[in-house]
């Protein structure tokens, strides 16, 4: 199956190739090749323990890789130098799965703690950068003033998504955004990031285990199966003959969310 695009003319934002990586002795990924285009959604889906976001981390530099290579806007993360490796995570924003916010500063000085890292902005300026990304993610003004604790899980992630934000990227990773969220506030995140990757012309990778994510938001999804990753769009993985991939896309949970999808792609 293809990892490209038909008439992709532009270089990829991530590319990844040979990448083999290994936790506590176990191998994770092994020979591992991606590529992720610009403005495209792309998902990341594989069984428990698979690896999904160790593959994001080592993208974003946070794990090492035993070997291969990535490269984020046509830089190997290997070669920078510490100001280099800076400037390009400037670039790029991450919303953890747990939203990772700092607990004792409210939501609006998260926000502000990578315009803090990156930027030098008198005090009056990130309370509005604040603001703005607060007003972005739909949350109401006065979440500002709120510290995580007193958010509900879904205003908890949006929060993280507008720190993720703070520094107008051009890339965006996810990693597992619905996660702990019921149905409806499920469906409006997923809503909410198709907006942002619309209005912002973001790319985004997303890890995820929630079909109707995938089914909703993604251009294409890459299926981690043995070590390596099986890349296509949702007509492509339905008729894929991978046992994994079969049971995932056609089991009663994957019936649910795809429905007519599979019904029209002859699944």
């Amino acid at each position: 199956m293809s990892d490209g695009r038909s008439g992709e003319l532009a270089a990829p934002i991530i590319h990844v190739r040979g990448l083999v990586t290994r936790i506590g002795g176990r191998v994770l990924h092994e020979n591992l090749d991606l590529d992720v285009h610009p403005g495209e959604v792309l998902g990341v889906v594989g069984g428990s323990g698979s690896g999904k976001s160790v593959l994001l981390r080592t993208i974003v530099g946070l794990a090492r890789p035993v070997a291969g290579e990535v490269e984020v806007f046509g830089e190997a993360l290997r070669l920078l130098s510490d100001a280099r490796r800076r400037a390009l995570e400037a670039r790029w924003g991450v919303l953890f799965q747990d939203g990772a916010l700092f607990s004792s500063m409210t939501v609006a000085q998260n926000i502000a703690v990578p315009l803090r890292e990156q930027l030098y902005l008198p005090q009056r300026l990130m309370d509005e950068i604040a603001a703005l990304k607060i007003a972005l993610v739909g949350l109401p003004p006065d979440a500002g003033a709120k510290f995580p604790a007193e958010l509900s899980g879904g205003m908890r992630k949006r929060a993280g998504l507008a720190r993720a934000l703070a520094l107008d990227p051009q890339l965006l990773f996810l990693d597992e955004p619905t996660a702990g969220l019921d149905p409806i506030a499920a469906g409006d995140f997923d809503t909410l990031i198709r907006d942002l990757q619309t209005s912002l012309g973001l790319t985004v990778f997303m890890v995820t285990h929630d079909l109707d994510s995938l089914a909703a938001i993604c251009d294409r999804i890459a299926v981690l199966v043995d070590k390596r990753l099986i890349i296509g769009t949702m007509a492509e993985l339905l008729r894929h003959p991978d046992p994994w991939i079969q049971a995932y896309f056609h089991g009663p949970r994957g019936r649910a969310a795809l429905g007519e999808r599979m019904t029209s792609s002859g699944g």
